[in-house]
């Protein structure tokens, strides 16, 4: 696809671009962060952080209205040298990575009763993924996750969501000086669920974080992953891939914060959509603080549309408060399959089915190979093909 905006109808498509701007970021939001879930207004649907969002499907996890029934049962296979602890509200490792944005993450703050702690000791490199098992067991739900690598650790996580559940979550990495660690989050839910999540990540000095969001599943999916520098030289990739069927809301609002000098990021994101009513959001955020020289960062998001119905909203959004950077930019595109490659390969013999089958691998490809987990892309291979029997069938 190319990069030129090719907006259909029922799809919007915005971005920004300001330098030294009086109202960044953080000042989009209607409150400040806040651990406190009595320091965010009730939203109503009009604040920018939730004009896209349909509130009525939350279930009361906006609101407070939402009780905790124990929904979800949480499972972690660790490698040998791998600490997993379960602890209480009062542990002094909760709240390093970030503080909630919103009120949903302040009152999953709020709620939750245990979190869970997996530590990678300092120095220590494993072979193979930490796996932590999310299944929703019905009911409502709140959670807390710690991920904490030490200095010159490296590890891959798998974080993986099934079942049934109406789940607000915090997941916190952690990333010691010069560490290593790649996060898959699949979102597989039953056609039910909803799933609202805050993940921020506190990369450290010469420290790279990867994180790969894959979103199937679910009613409404909310997802905000946030990222933060705790010393120059650290590096983030998000990347994200999402396949939305109809009826389905799927929603992903990223913040990549350069606060100190000398660090790097990369955000790329790819959906599909599919259906009447399927709505997909994607609101990339990057903000470049005066302090933040020699900052190099891009942020790409592009959607496809597979049938009439659905919608997309893009908005890329790229603050400067300094001009002493390496590299800025960002780029969003959503459109229906390209006639040109259809046919290319119709030209050869191919039937259009096929060719249309094809196009769509091709365009998720990229971000599947960026797994690195064999089963796991495998197993969003087999998802893709199944959604795609559905699309182009």
């Amino acid at each position: 696809m190319a990069e030129a905006q090719n907006i259909p109808v029922g799809s919007t498509t915005a971005g920004s671009i300001a330098v030294a701007a009086e109202s960044t970021v953080a000042t989009r939001m209607s409150a400040p962060p806040s651990f406190d879930v009595a320091d965010f207004p009730v939203p109503h649907g009009r604040e920018e952080e939730w004009r896209f969002t349909p509130l009525e499907r939350l279930r009361g996890l906006h609101d407070g209205t939402a009780t905790a029934t124990g929904g979800v049962k949480v499972t972690v296979e660790a490698p040998e040298g791998v600490v997993v602890e379960t602890v209480g509200r009062d542990d002094a490792r909760l709240g390093r990575a970030g503080t909630p944005a919103d009120r949903v993450a302040a009152q999953a703050y709020s709620a939750f009763e245990r979190a869970s702690v997996v530590t990678v000791p300092k120095e220590t490199v494993l072979t193979e993924p930490v796996r932590i098992a999310v299944h929703g067991e019905g009911g409502t739900a709140y959670a807390h996750q710690v991920v904490e690598l030490g200095a010159f650790a490296e590890a891959v996580v798998v974080i993986d969501h099934t079942g049934d559940a109406v789940l607000a979550a915090n997941v916190e990495y952690v990333l010691g000086d010069g560490a290593k660690l790649t996060v898959v989050s699949v979102q597989d839910w039953d056609d039910k669920a909803v799933h609202a999540a805050q993940y921020d990540a506190l990369v450290g000095r010469d420290a790279s974080f990867k994180s790969v969001i894959v979103t199937f599943g679910g009613d409404v999916v909310r997802l905000h992953p946030r990222v933060t520098y705790a010393g120059p030289g650290g590096e983030a990739e998000l990347f994200g891939l999402y396949f939305t069927d109809a009826g389905q809301h799927q929603e992903h609002r990223l913040l990549v914060d350069h606060n100190v000098p000398h660090c790097k990021s990369n955000v790329a994101y790819k959906g599909a959509l599919q259906g009447d009513g399927a709505h997909a959001v994607w609101i990339g955020d990057v903000l470049i603080e005066a302090k933040a020289e020699g900052t190099d960062t891009y942020e790409m998001n592009r959607n496809l549309v597979l049938t009439d119905g659905a919608r997309v909203d893009s908005v890329p959004n790229l603050e400067i408060e300094t001009g002493e950077i390496v590299g800025a930019g960002h780029a969003s595109a959503t459109g229906r399959f390209d006639d040109e490659q259809l046919f290319y390969l119709m030209a050869r013999g191919i039937p259009e089915q096929d060719a249309r089958r094809l196009v769509v691998r091709g365009f998720f490809a990229e971000l599947v190979q960026q797994i690195g987990v064999p089963d796991i892309e495998e197993r969003l291979l087999a998802k893709i093909e199944e959604e795609l029997e559905a699309a182009v069938a």
